[in-house]
């Protein structure tokens, strides 16, 4: 019996697909697919994907061609797949012609001429092409311009148009957009949906008027410093069936990711301890927020994520250095949990080192700095022989990740999983305290 193989996303399964498959299948007697799981696609740079691996897998199966269907997991599986199941021929889409050529080695590789004219990528970008308006604030023009650069490798989702108070501090770049503008509504009535990288004072009127007019929302985290707003833009956005997500980047990189499903299925054993840190030194310019409203939700996020939000006690300690403002260059906020403890430091105008330290029974994670740009981390054990190291690719800072999680919840009409709505509320609850003067000041 001749056994061909071949591997695919298959995401929106199509005409072009089926016809690959009835080709390889014609070239033998008996045919494994391989369809990439959701982890090595992004690790490839494939993160536009739309359907998940279950999805994916089962439309494979409904074709009735495949005899097999397998799922790849790992850079170098093909060589492994080819030798465990016997294969004789290898074949793939001509757009990888002489990609393959090493696998020439352990069988014969054919390249198939796909179908002109139908690909999963000009379904994805002409089917659920998102208009995205940002809201912009003169202080973050260099994260702007980030988003807008990032947004160029998303299938499904354009920048239409950005509205600043000052337009013309604008870098050449974004002057380009179609809508440049310092009229809200001018912009909102052009767009599906906005990011929100205003003046955190500014967020709540913002996000209200974009879901009152049926706008999904992606907000620079904390999305309020009061939990009354909080909770009345969550109920508006459900009510009108809206989007409403925390733009926290470091949330949606595949390291951060599976660091949290490790811990989750107790790698380090349990944890009795979660230390970040986060800090730089900016110019502590007096317009902008101070050091635990700029990265306040970095520190805190894995600390909500793994230890949940009900802790026994804290304790919030801060440098104030502009008491009218309340305006911190530095802040501490210690946790005290019924079986752990964790500690957030964070500074604007104080540098500290920017680490992450998850302490477990068995165990523990390190995550160097900075980690909140994470794509490695290590798990260090007593016995250094079974400390393992862990490396995922991160684009963009993770914000391109962060744009393709908004698309997928608009698209699907369900918010997304990366950031509970639960620890949105729980790093709120953390900047209203501090808002309030529940700190110690150094």
């Amino acid at each position: 019996m001749k056994k061909v193989i071949t591997y695919g996303t298959y995401d929106l399964l199509h005409y072009g697909h089926i016809r690959l498959l009835e080709r390889a299948k014609a070239l033998g007697d008996y045919l494994i697919v391989g369809v990439t799981a959701d982890g090595f696609d992004m690790a490839r740079g494939k993160i536009n994907v739309q359907q998940t691996l279950m999805e994916r897998m089962e439309a494979v199966k409904s074709t009735g061609i495949a005899d097999e269907v397998i799922v790849e997991e790992y850079e170098g599986q093909k060589i492994d797949d080819i030798i465990r199941y016997d294969v004789d021929i290898f074949a793939i889409g001509s757009d990888w012609k002489g990609k393959f050529d090493y696998l020439n080695e352990y069988c014969q590789v054919v390249y198939l001429e796909r179908t002109a004219g139908v690909s999963s990528t000009d379904l994805r970008s002409h089917e659920n092409a998102i208009k995205i308006g940002i809201i912009g604030d003169e202080n973050e023009l260099n994260l702007i311009d980030k988003f807008e650069q990032e947004s160029h490798f998303v299938n499904g989702a354009t920048i239409e148009g950005i509205c600043m108070p000052k337009t013309t501090k604008l870098p050449e770049t974004l002057l380009k957009m179609p809508i440049v503008t310092n009229d809200y509504a001018d912009l909102i009535n052009n767009v599906d949906a906005v990011y929100v990288i205003s003046r955190l004072e500014d967020h709540y009127d913002r996000i209200k008027q974009a879901l009152e007019n049926g706008k999904h929302v992606l907000c620079e985290s904390p999305m309020t410093s009061s939990l009354k707003e909080w909770e009345d833009l969550s109920e508006l956005a459900k009510s009108n069936g809206l989007v409403l997500m925390d733009a926290i980047r470091t949330a949606f990189s595949m390291a951060y990711y599976r660091m949290l499903l490790l811990i989750k299925s107790g790698r380090i054993g349990d944890v009795v301890s979660v230390d970040a840190s986060c800090s730089s030194l900016r110019e502590m310019r007096l317009e902008a927020v101070g050091s635990l409203c700029a990265w306040g939700p970095n520190a805190l996020l894995p600390v909500f994520q793994i230890l949940g939000k009900e802790y026994k006690s804290k304790q919030i300690l801060s440098l104030i250095v502009d008491e009218q403002r309340k305006y911190d260059a530095f802040t501490k906020i210690s946790f005290v949990y019924p079986h752990a403890v964790a500690s957030v430091k964070v500074g604007k105008g104080v540098k500290t080192e920017g680490e992450l330290v998850v302490s477990g029974t068995t165990g523990y994670i390190y995550v160097p700095a900075p980690w909140w740009k994470m794509d490695y981390f290590e798990i260090r054990r007593e016995d250094p022989t079974q400390n393992k190291r862990y490396f995922y690719q991160l684009d963009g800072e993770g914000i391109r990740y962060e744009i393709v999680s908004f698309v997928k919840a608009i698209n699907k009409g369900t918010n997304t999983l990366y950031i509970d709505k639960n620890v949105s509320r729980a790093i709120v609850k953390e900047i209203e305290d501090y808002s309030k003067g529940l700190f110690i000041k150094l």
